[in-house]
């Protein structure tokens, strides 16, 4: 018994500790400095880094039943919300990688998982849209299909913040309210 009481604490041990170092190395809890200079590609990178943090802060700690509540039967779930957030930053990142969209399995994603990938292809977008002179080569690509860069800002990063704002509500009517230490307006948190 007393192997196993030790056994089941180091366990335990190990994974809060493995949560804290994935949790420390993720993009976004507070906002990248801002560029010196404007330019597109530095305005639309913050576009993008202003979505992940929102999609950080929005996201962080859900519990099972916030990622389970939707107000009514017609709505996404906040689980189905993240994973079409996920999608839309697929879109994102692979307009800046000059590839076509295609299908992501992601049936076997955790949350924790769908979270960590979309915030990773927010940072990737966001540091190759900060280096660009020229963000009109980044279209969207859907197999023969090309779409202009401007359909990225209306189409999936402003669809993108909007569910960001969604998850907001809808964790506060679960009674997770977001980490009210958390300021919009200038990307930082307070101590």
């Amino acid at each position: 018994m007393k192997r196993f009481t030790i056994l089941f604490l180091v366990l335990i041990t190990t994974t809060l500790l493995a949560q804290n170092t994935s949790e420390e190395r993720l993009p976004y809890s507070q906002l990248p400095e801002y560029s010196e200079t404007f330019t597109a590609g530095t305005v639309a990178a913050r576009m993008v880094d202003a979505l992940g943090f929102r999609f950080y802060w929005a996201s962080e700690g859900l519990s099972d039943k916030d990622l389970a509540y939707k107000p009514n039967e017609d709505a996404r779930s906040v689980a189905e919300t993240m994973t079409h957030i996920l999608d839309l930053s697929y879109v994102i990142v692979n307009s800046t990688l000059k590839i076509a969209n295609e299908k992501v399995d992601r049936s076997e994603m955790s949350y924790i998982q769908k979270r960590e990938q979309a915030l990773m292809n927010f940072k990737t977008a966001a540091e190759i849209l900060r280096t660009s002179d020229d963000i009109s080569q980044f279209k969207i690509i859907f197999g023969e299909r090309e779409v202009s860069f401007w359909n990225q800002i209306n189409g999936p990063i402003a669809d993108a913040i909007w569910h960001c704002g969604q998850i907001a509500s809808f964790r506060r009517i679960s009674g997770n309210v977001i980490n009210p230490n958390v300021n919009h307006f200038s990307g930082t948190v307070k101590e």
